[in-house]
C-alpha cells in the first residue's frame, strides 16, 4: 500500500474529525477518561440581557483550561476580571481540580495573572512578531 499526504487548504470539519477520533481514542486508552466539562461566566447587559463578556471554561484531567476571559474595556478596572477569575477557581476547586491553566499574549494581562497567584511555566516569543504568547498555571492546594 503507498500512502498518500494531501494539503488541505480549507479542511472540513468531517476531514478534522477524522484525524481527531483516533487521536481521542488514543488519549482515552493511555490517559483515562478526561472528565471533559465546559462552562461559561457570561457578563450580560442588564438592558439588552445581549453578552457582553465574561470567562469559558473546560475542565479535564483534573486540570482547569481558562480558555477565555474578556471583560468590556469601558468596565475594565473595576474588579469584574478578578470576580470572574476567583468564581473559576471555586468552580476547579468543587471539581476537584489539581490546579489551573490559561494561556494571554504580552499584550494582554500577564501581570493581571500573575497577581492572581499564577506563574508562567512557557513562553512562546515573537508570536505575533515583537511580542509573546505566555503560559501561566496556578496549582490549587
Amino acid at each position: 500500500m503507498s500512502l498518500q499526504i494531501q494539503l488541505s487548504e480549507h479542511p472540513s470539519e468531517e476531514e478534522r474529525s477524522a484525524i481527531l477520533t483516533p487521536l481521542l481514542a488514543h488519549n482515552l486508552a493511555k490517559g483515562g477518561d478526561d472528565g471533559h466539562e465546559t462552562f461559561a461566566l457570561l457578563l450580560r447587559d442588564p438592558a439588552s440581557n445581549e453578552v457582553i463578556g465574561g470567562l469559558y471554561g473546560k475542565v479535564s484531567y483534573r486540570w482547569l483550561l481558562i480558555d477565555l476571559v474578556s471583560v468590556p474595556e469601558s468596565m475594565r478596572g473595576q474588579g469584574i476580571g478578578q470576580r470572574l477569575m476567583h468564581m473559576a477557581e471555586d468552580i476547579a476547586r468543587k471539581k476537584h481540580c489539581i490546579g489551573i491553566w490559561l494561556e494571554t499574549f504580552s499584550f494582554q494581562a500577564p501581570g493581571f495573572y500573575q497577581k492572581l497567584g499564577y506563574s508562567e511555566f512557557a513562553r512562546l516569543a515573537d508570536y505575533p512578531p515583537g511580542h509573546a504568547r505566555m503560559f501561566y498555571q496556578k496549582v490549587l492546594g
